[in-house]
């Protein structure tokens, strides 16, 4: 069901995270580091921006993409993040609504891994509510002046650029984007600590203290939430496809043991009924979540797709990836929790996923919304 240009993305990508990602991630994930030292590789690979076709990019379809995060995750959550990020919450953002000296600027150094991009819309009080944001941007003279925090930010400590979603004027004033660079006064970026899950990813806080932010880094081109939402659906597309790979790779360990395990009169656990029956679950789910994936890629690179159908495959296949993690672990017994396998860290992964961009409820409630014509949120969201 797949082009060969579709094979032969998935199979380099495949091919790098074999050879170069497996070998060093549980040992990132332990001490807590992102593997800066892949970044060059994965520019070189176009991993940055790949939908993007100006600027020397590839133009790839949007099921080539699908199936760089699926192979990404298979190897980290962290790594796909860094790569969603990247190229859905930043490159898309600038490369949509940016100035074009904005886009001359950052989408080749953000392409070629030179500079690092975020984004910063959740809040320490306002994750799944993005409207009732407090960070403010005022006019002063032709620049502005930007205060406020955003946290749970992805790169943040080591970006170039945040993509920052503010009110401007005051708390009821519309949502604009803007472009802070790193070093800018009055702009920090401290990390979070004490993660126990995306371990191998950099998580941040941003803060804002009078940051004078110049007219020149306003992203010209929309206003409104419908800035940073569309910026999510990105994502969440990207991340339907990414919870996949976490599932294989957990199935795929949990299936090995298995049938190398052996118990009771040297039989494998694979032969026993109860394990069948997991493994049983979990393929069939992963391959519905494929299919899922796969249609909701064509129907993109055909214009068709709406931010519930995102919704619907964001929900169910991290829902999957959660459950095929959970599985593999009781398959594995004790060895499910020892870094020598990497099912914890999927599961510890997985969590994080679960809840960011759209909790499993969230997501839920935009569906349900779809399907009745009534919104459930109290009080409803625009």
């Amino acid at each position: 069901m797949l082009s060969e240009d579709e094979r032969a993305v998935r199979d380099l990508v495949r091919d790098f995270v074999d050879e170069d990602v497996l070998p060093i991630i549980e040992e990132c994930a332990y001490e807590g580091r992102f593997p800066k030292e892949l970044i060059p590789k994965m520019a070189a690979m176009n991993l940055f921006g790949s939908t993007i076709s100006a600027y020397g990019l590839p133009g790839l379809n949007n099921v080539a993409y699908g199936l760089i995060t699926q192979e990404l995750e298979r190897g980290d959550s962290g790594l796909r993040s860094f790569v969603s990020v990247m190229s859905s919450l930043v490159m898309y953002p600038i490369y949509t609504y940016g100035s074009k000296e904005q886009k001359d600027r950052w989408i080749p150094a953000l392409a070629k891994g030179e500079s690092i991009g975020c984004f910063g819309l959740t809040e320490p009080d306002f994750g799944s509510n993005p409207g009732g944001m407090r960070t403010v941007a005022k006019k002063d003279g032709a620049d502005w002046i930007l205060n406020g925090a955003k946290a749970w930010i992805t790169n943040g400590s080591i970006a170039d650029v945040a993509v920052v979603w503010a009110k401007v004027g005051d708390l009821n004033g519309p949502v604009r984007g803007f472009l802070v660079e790193r070093g800018m006064r009055g702009f920090s970026a401290p990390e979070h600590r004490m993660k126990m899950s995306l371990r191998a990813s950099v998580t941040s806080q941003l803060v804002f203290e009078d940051v004078r932010v110049p007219a020149a880094n306003v992203l010209p081109g929309v206003e409104g939430l419908k800035g940073p939402l569309s910026c999510l659906t990105q994502a969440r597309y990207g991340i339907s496809w990414g919870a996949l790979g976490s599932a294989m790779a957990t199935y795929t360990c949990a299936l090995d043991y298995a049938k190398s395990r052996k118990q009771f009169k040297d039989r494998p656990i694979a032969s026993h009924q109860m394990v069948q029956e997991k493994f049983a679950f979990m393929i069939t789910e992963i391959t519905k979540g494929q299919l899922l994936a796969l249609r909701l890629g064509r129907m993109k690179d055909k214009g068709q797709m709406r931010p519930e159908h995102v919704s619907m495959a964001k929900r169910n296949n991290v829902w999957v990836a959660r459950e095929c993690a959970k599985l593999a672990r009781e398959i594995l017994g004790a060895n499910g929790i020892v870094g020598e396998y990497p099912v914890f860290r999927h599961l510890a992964n997985i969590e994080s996923v679960f809840t960011y961009e759209g909790t499993h409820d969230i997501h839920t409630l935009v569906l349900g919304q779809a399907v009745t014509g009534i919104p459930s949120y109290n009080p409803p969201m625009e």
